[in-house]
């Protein structure tokens, strides 16, 4: 429809893409009781470019102007409440709430310009936040931080859900660990993914000390532990 009221052409991420603002624009709608000059319809613009295709880190975007919820981390991070299934999780990297990688790497958004509306910019609560600090959030936290935000409404589980698949993604911390065993227990679904985490710490912590037996890796865990307490 908004292609058709030449709004602009369907881009093959499926967004609407205008020549000026790229696809970095909300789409809205007046219903009116007045005649209307009726607009041409837009036209493709994209060419050969398969920048989005391409790009995208679960290769969601099965064929031009399609996308596949199944496959897309907009869709897992956001509406999706559920378990997200294992072969996404390492491309969803540290994505803790929907992707723009698609509209990242389209070329039209390059003329597009940065909303002086406020309210589209970062929080000051997220300003300095690391993803162990985030992880720490209560529930109260999380909705007074994100009162007013669209991330809210995903609520305090999902968000945990999304952080702790990152924190699994991130360079091996002991912080990230403690982090994350504390948080065991809260839900089934939580667990799936706190567990995962774990493992994929575990597994970093292997890489970067192949050659030490599992005590003597426990040993340095114990001690790393205690220097902050004890310097």
């Amino acid at each position: 429809m908004a292609q058709k009221a030449g709004l602009g052409w369907t881009g093959k991420h499926s967004l609407i893409l205008d020549k000026e603002a790229g696809s970095w624009f909300f789409l809205g709608e007046l219903l009116v009781n007045i005649p209307l000059p009726v607009d041409e319809p837009s036209q493709d613009e994209c060419g050969k470019c398969r920048a989005c295709i391409t790009s995208c880190p679960t290769q969601a975007i099965v064929e031009d102007t399609i996308v596949d919820a199944r496959r897309c981390i907009s869709y897992l991070t956001i509406e999706f409440d559920g378990v997200i299934p294992e072969e996404f999780r390492k491309p969803m990297g540290n994505r803790i709430y929907g992707c723009d990688d698609c509209q990242l790497v389209c070329p039209w958004n390059r003329f597009a310009s940065v909303t002086e509306q406020e309210d589209f910019h970062r929080r000051e609560a997220l300003e300095p936040a690391d993803l162990v600090t985030l992880f720490n959030w209560t529930e109260t936290e999380f909705l007074e931080s994100m009162q007013g935000s669209a991330i809210r409404r995903i609520g305090h589980l999902q968000w945990l859900r999304n952080l702790a698949i990152a924190m699994g993604n991130a360079p091996y911390s002991t912080k990230i660990i403690d982090a994350l065993e504390k948080r065991l227990h809260l839900s089934s679904i939580l667990d799936v993914h706190i567990e995962w985490a774990l493992d994929q710490q575990k597994q970093q912590l292997e890489k970067v000390t192949p050659a030490l037996g599992t005590q003597q890796q426990r040993l340095i865990r114990i001690i790393e532990k205690g220097l902050p307490r004890d310097a």
